[in-house]
């Protein structure tokens, strides 16, 4: 199971950013994926979520309203599209999955919003 995060970077706050996992190694359209993110000096904290077929979508508090997760399982790829950033959604954003009862995570892609 190999998960590819990418799409961070550094932008303004009131900005945008689109992040993409592309996974590879298990049966993608079978497992609901997450992202979670972790800031400094914080716990890791779950952003969002969807299910298999994209029927069934969660938000942390934090971020609804502002950010949305969806998937290609034809590319076997999960995106979040994040706007309205604020300084306080710095953090390390992780791809999840539980697959074959095991969790595997991507390395992390760095999202900065600073002026």
């Amino acid at each position: 199971v190999k998960l590819v995060e990418s799409g961070g970077g550094l932008v303004q706050p009131g900005g945008s950013l689109r992040l993409s996992c592309a996974a590879s190694g298990f049966t993608f359209s079978s497992y609901t994926m997450r992202w979670y993110r972790q800031a400094p000096g914080k716990e890791r904290e779950l952003v969002a979520a969807i299910t298999r077929a994209g029927g069934n979508i969660n938000y942390a508090d934090s971020v609804k309203g502002r950010f949305t997760i969806s998937r290609d399982n034809a590319k076997s790829t999960v995106y979040l599209q994040m706007n309205s950033l604020a300084p306080e959604d710095t953090a390390i954003y992780y791809c999840h999955t539980r697959a074959t009862f095991a969790d595997y995570w991507g390395q992390g892609t760095q999202v900065t919003v600073s002026s």
